[in-house]
């Protein structure tokens, strides 16, 4: 059963099916595969929700995962990865992951990002209007 998603948060999901080149030589998919998938899901999220005056003054980079494999997935599979932001500090935000094969649950994921200005690289606090695009 699919964990349920926080009723205030704006969550996104993505399906997709393995490719021979997520697996690695014990036949399964490989670690650094989910990492990508989550990292092209928050993108793709991001890409969603932004505006591209946003999009252009600020960006986004990561300061720490923390994965659980819980099951294995293979070739063929398809797989549903669901996110969304936990919470807000500063210039950092939470933003979790499921990944799932149909209600199988393979891996929980919280990576906490950093908001850094687009120009000059460095933090930028992450203001009302930001987290109201992720938090209702």
């Amino acid at each position: 059963m699919i964990d349920k998603i926080p009723e205030n948060k704006v969550s996104f999901k993505y399906s997709f099916k393995v490719t021979l080149n997520d697996i690695d030589r014990l036949g399964h998919v490989n670690n650094v595969a989910y990492l990508a998938w989550t990292q092209m899901v928050a993108n793709m999220h991001w890409e969603k929700l932004a505006s591209d005056e946003l999009k252009k003054n600020v960006q986004w980079f990561v300061l720490r995962h923390e994965v659980d494999y819980v099951q294995q997935a293979f070739n063929n599979d398809t797989l549903t990865v669901y996110t969304w932001i936990e919470d807000v500090k500063g210039a950092r935000s939470n933003r979790i992951f499921r990944i799932y094969r149909e209600d199988e649950l393979l891996v929980k994921c919280k990576t906490t990002w950093c908001l850094i200005d687009a120009k000059t690289l460095k933090p930028k606090r992450i203001d009302n209007e930001l987290a109201d695009l992720f938090i209702v």
